[in-house]
C-alpha cells in the first residue's frame, strides 16, 4: 500500500512541476520554435498563434538560406490546406445559389474515364466518392520527374487515374483527384479563376495580402527557401528552391498551392472557425464530420476540415488541416472551445518537426488558458489518443495487481497468526 502511495504522490507532483510555467508567455512560445528546428535539425520555422481576445503572436526561428534569417514576412507553401480555401469558396458559392451540394459532377464535367459521372460536389470535398489518387500511380512521377518545367492542365493529370476505390458514399479515401475536380467546377461556375475568386471572396474583404495560388500567379522572390531530397529517393537533402518545380506545382491544382506568411494563415484560420467568413449553414456543412480510424494525425474529416486525433491537440477539439509540398511542412488548427488558432510553417519536408512544434505550442496555450489538467499531461507523451488510452489502462491495471497481490500476502500473513 504504501508503494501505491508513493507512486500516486509522484505522478500527482510530476503533474503538478508540469503544469508550472515559467518565463513570460512569449518566450515560452519562443522555446518551443527554438528546441523543435534543434531537436529535429530543420532550419527554419514561421509560428502565429491567435488568442481567444485576438491577440496574434508571430515568432521565427532558424534560417532561410546561408545566414539569411527566417522572418515573420516570408512566405511558405501552405501544400493541401489550400482544400480548406477550396471547400470555403465552394460554399461561399452555394451561399450565392451559383450551385449545390448535391449536383453532381455531371451537370458541370464533361466524362472522363473511371469518374463516375452521379458523385456530388459534396462527395468530392469530404473525401467520399471513391476515386483513385492520380499520384498512386507511378507513371505520373515518372512522367513530371522526365519533364520538371511542364505546365500539367488538369484533363492531362485526370487521364492517370485508375479504378475507384469504392462506389461514391460507401467509404472514405484522401485523394487529391477530388479537390482538381473541383477546381475545374469552380472555374466553370464563376467563368472567371481560383485566384480572382479567392482575392474576390476573401483576401480582399478581410485585408489579407501576400498570398498567391503558384498555378495561376507569380510567387514572389519573399518566400523562405525549401529543402528537401526534390523526390527523388535516396538523394541528399539540400536547397531545392530554385529547381524545376512546375509539373509538381501544376498536378495539384484545387488541391494544393497557395503560398503566404503563417500570420495570413492564422488570420484566416480565425475568421473561418470564428464565423466571419460564412454562414451559420455552410459552417454546419463544413463540420459534418465522417469518422475512421486514426490515420496519421487525423481522426475525421468534413468539407475540407479535419478533425485531429486528440492526441494530437493534447485532449481538447482541433480542427483545421496539414500540408505538405516541395520542401514546405505546414499545420493549421483551430482550438474551437478556446478560439486559438495556431499555425507552423517549416521549410523542410517531410519532417517531424512541425508536429512536434505544433503540439508543443498547444500545450503553452492551454497552460496559459489554464485548461492543461491531467489528462493533457498523459495526452503530450502519445501521439495517438488510443495509444495513450490503451497504455493509461495497462498502467491502471498494473497498479490493481500489485494492490491485489500485496493484499493477497496480508491475508496470508493474517491467516497464519490465527
Amino acid at each position: 500500500m504504501r508503494f501505491i502511495i508513493v507512486l500516486t504522490t509522484t505522478l500527482f507532483l510530476l503533474i503538478i512541476s508540469s503544469c508550472k510555467s515559467t518565463g513570460s508567455l512569449e518566450e515560452r512560445m519562443q522555446t518551443v520554435l527554438d528546441n523543435g528546428i534543434n531537436e529535429y535539425g530543420v532550419y527554419g520555422v514561421s509560428a502565429t498563434v491567435i488568442f481567444p481576445d485576438d491577440k496574434i503572436w508571430t515568432g521565427v526561428s532558424g534560417i532561410s538560406h546561408d545566414t539569411v534569417s527566417i522572418k515573420p514576412e516570408m512566405i511558405f507553401a501552405i501544400g493541401s490546406i489550400t482544400k480548406n480555401t477550396i471547400a470555403s469558396l465552394t460554399l461561399k458559392l452555394v451561399e450565392e445559389n451559383k450551385l449545390s451540394l448535391e449536383d453532381p459532377i455531371s451537370k458541370w464535367l464533361p466524362s472522363y474515364a473511371y469518374i463516375d459521372s452521379t458523385i456530388t460536389i459534396r462527395q468530392l470535398l469530404n473525401h467520399t466518392s471513391g476515386l483513385y489518387m492520380f499520384w498512386d500511380n507511378q507513371k505520373i512521377w515518372d512522367d513530371l520527374i522526365r519533364d520538371r518545367e511542364k505546365f500539367w492542365l488538369p484533363e492531362e493529370v485526370l487521364k492517370y487515374i485508375k479504378e475507384p476505390y469504392f462506389t461514391p458514399g460507401h467509404g472514405w479515401r484522401y485523394s487529391n483527384t477530388n479537390y482538381l475536380l473541383m477546381a475545374m467546377i469552380l472555374n466553370k461556375v464563376t467563368g472567371t479563376n481560383l485566384s480572382d475568386e479567392l482575392k474576390k471572396h476573401f483576401w480582399q474583404p478581410l485585408g489579407i495580402n501576400n498570398v498567391y495560388l503558384s498555378q495561376e500567379e507569380t510567387i514572389p522572390g519573399n518566400q523562405a527557401h525549401i529543402y528537401g531530397d526534390n523526390y527523388q529517393p535516396g538523394t541528399q537533402i539540400r536547397d531545392i528552391t530554385f529547381l524545376p518545380r512546375t509539373s509538381h506545382e501544376s498536378i495539384t491544382y484545387g488541391s494544393a498551392g497557395i503560398f503566404t506568411t503563417s500570420k495570413n494563415l492564422a488570420l484566416w484560420s480565425h475568421a473561418l472557425f470564428g464565423g466571419k467568413i460564412l454562414k451559420d449553414k455552410s459552417m454546419n456543412e463544413m463540420l459534418t464530420f465522417i469518422e475512421f480510424s486514426p490515420i496519421a494525425n487525423m481522426r475525421a474529416y468534413g468539407l475540407g476540415v479535419q478533425e485531429f486525433t486528440r492526441g494530437f491537440s493534447l485532449g481538447v477539439t482541433g480542427i483545421g488541416h496539414g500540408g505538405g509540398n516541395i520542401g514546405t511542412t505546414a499545420y493549421m488548427i483551430h482550438l474551437p472551445e478556446y478560439h486559438v488558432s495556431i499555425v507552423v510553417m517549416i521549410n523542410a519536408f517531410p519532417n517531424k518537426a512541425a508536429e512536434v512544434i505544433t503540439r508543443g505550442l498547444i500545450k503553452v496555450v492551454l497552460k496559459e488558458l489554464n485548461a492543461f489538467g491531467i489528462s493533457q499531461y498523459i495526452l503530450q507523451y502519445f501521439d495517438y489518443y488510443r495509444f495513450g488510452y490503451i497504455a493509461i489502462c495497462a498502467i491502471a491495471t498494473w497498479i490493481l495487481v500489485i494492490t491485489y497481490h500485496i493484499r493477497k500476502k496480508r491475508r496470508r500473513k493474517l491467516l497464519k497468526h490465527k
